[in-house]
């Protein structure tokens, strides 16, 4: 062979490779070991299910079994059948064969009966109220039987994490042991917590072996992420438009809500078992509450205090299936809130800026956790806005929630909530729930009200609850919502805000819940490096 034909033959050899490979061979960075989170969620309670864990969005180390999809549609996950008794009273649940605990044990329905009888007596934070107790038919399948209707109860199903019965006790959310696709090995309180894969998961095993779970505040976490060092840092709205390097925003859609709850009842000077006061005679008139609401301005709230990752809230489940439309009202309405008042009996006689009646000011206080930046800016803005009306609302920042437990049925608090479950409509306005932990924490009451949220929950199906749903929030006359009786004025629906490693591909992301625990790792056995 000639060497000029060599010379060609090389050249085409290259020419081939050159193009097949894409180019010159460059070494592709291998993913991570150990995934980086500084998302926040911490439980002061531990990981247990029974104690709360995984009420919003996801439990991690323990399956359900029922589970939602990207669309937030419901979906079997531990469960392979469910069936309602025709009375309503009697869920039967199969259970798959093949899931097994992080300990190897595998998991049976002795484990399910034992879950639901343990939380239902707990008196934890899973309201299982409505159920009378559960029991096993069978090595895989379980009965959990209702002591009346619960349109809601299956959403139990999507959020209650199954727990060993031969390894739960004392310490139990310290050292979890549960079927989900990781298991925690390590956790210092307060500064991160380590998971890794669980090796007897039923499901398909996660990309990511090891992921680490940063405890940090709002700061650190975004001083590490701009250094690198985190590969997805939660952040708040505020922060959403700054630049990282090698990181991309990730605006997930929610039904995570901001508002301002009224105490409905007037001060008489009446207080709760603990001690703790109750009333306040200048938001138990609806003229307040009504004017307050239709004089806000919900989009300046977004675009102000959000910087836009968000959208106006009118009730607690906007956009949710239940939602009755008739919630959005017309705001930033000045003259209507000023009519409201006027008629209603609050003038400013004195010419002080702030209305009065019968000799009292339409004066009030509005309290906020101190740590929560997002919400101290709504009450500030808030305040601003009630100025033009003639309100006057002096804002308080309390260091815990157990602080704003104590004054919690007094003065107007800035509190978040958001669920998948109804339910959360009915804890909060049904008067059965007035004053009971942080429901209905203003004793709101209203007859009919009451009557539709019964109806809802005792239908005979979760689609003929809907109407019900609906009606309590507004029937056309009364209601829950700003049109009638207005204990609440919502004010926004936040967008979760993340920057997220523009390798580490997170899918689809389900429309989040309430803030607490980890809703954006609800589809993590998708996640990838790409």
């Amino acid at each position: 062979m000639s060497r000029k034909l060599l010379q060609n033959l090389c050249i085409l050899l290259f020419s081939i490779f050159f193009v097949c490979s894409g180019g010159f061979a460059v070494a592709k960075t291998p993913p991570p070991d150990t995934l980086m989170l500084a998302i926040k969620g911490e439980p002061s309670e531990g990981y247990d299910p029974i104690l709360g864990w995984g009420r919003y969005g996801n439990p991690l180390f323990q399956s359900t079994l029922l589970k939602r999809d990207e669309q937030v549609q419901i979906v079997p996950a531990l469960a392979t059948t469910y069936k309602l008794s025709d009375d309503g009273l009697c869920w039967t649940v199969s259970i798959r064969k093949d899931a097994k605990f992080s300990d190897g044990i595998p998991l049976t329905a002795e484990d399910v009966a034992f879950t639901f009888n343990t939380a239902k007596n707990s008196g934890g934070k899973v309201d299982l109220n409505h159920m009378d107790y559960a029991e096993t038919t069978g090595k895989y399948t379980v009965k959990i039987h209702l002591v009346e209707r619960d349109t809601t109860f299956i959403h139990r199903f999507t959020t209650l994490g199954i727990v060993p019965r031969h390894a739960y006790g004392e310490g139990y959310g310290r050292n979890p042991i549960g079927s989900g696709p990781y298991k925690l090995v390590e956790w210092t309180e307060g500064q991160q917590m380590i998971a890794e894969v669980n090796p007897y998961y039923y499901g398909k095993a996660p990309f990511f072996k090891r992921i680490v779970f940063l405890f940090t505040n709002e700061d650190t976490s975004f001083a590490a992420a701009k250094a690198g060092k985190v590969h997805m840092v939660v952040v708040p709205q505020s922060l959403a438009n700054q630049h990282i390097p090698n990181m991309v925003m990730r605006a997930v859609k929610s039904v995570d809500n901001r508002g301002l709850m009224f105490p409905t009842v007037p001060d008489t000077g009446k207080k709760t078992a603990e001690g703790y006061p109750i009333g306040n005679t200048v938001t138990a008139d609806p003229a307040i509450r009504k004017a307050v609401n239709i004089a806000l301005n919900r989009k300046a709230l977004v675009e102000g205090v959000l910087e836009g990752y968000g959208r106006p809230a009118y009730g607690v489940c906007d956009g949710l299936p239940w939602d009755n439309p008739a919630n959005v009202i017309q705001d930033n309405d000045i003259k209507g809130a000023i009519k409201l008042l006027e008629e209603g009996g609050w003038h400013d006689t004195d010419n002080d800026g702030i209305r009065e009646k019968d000799g009292l000011k339409a004066e009030f206080t509005i309290v906020y956790p101190a740590t929560r930046s997002i919400r101290q800016y709504l009450a500030l803005a808030c305040a601003d806005m009630l100025k033009k009306i003639g309100i006057k609302a002096n804002i308080e920042g309390k260091n815990s929630f157990n602080d704003i437990k104590k004054i919690k049925h007094r003065d107007v608090i800035v509190f978040g909530w958001g669920s998948h479950d109804p339910i959360e409509l009915y804890h909060l306005y049904s008067s059965k729930y007035a004053g009971v932990g942080y429901n209905n924490p203003g004793f709101y009451k209203n007859p009919v009200v009451d009557a539709n949220l019964e109806k809802a929950l005792t239908a005979s199906s979760f689609e003929e609850s809907l109407r019900y749903w609906k009606a309590a929030q507004w029937d056309g006359k009364t209601g829950l919502n700003a049109r009638g009786d207005a204990p609440w004025a919502w004010l926004v629906n936040l967008d979760h805000t993340y920057f997220v490693h523009k390798n580490l591909n997170i899918g689809t992301s389900q429309v989040e819940p309430h803030g607490h625990g980890w809703p954006i790792t609800a589809n993590i056995e998708k996640w990838t490096w790409q």
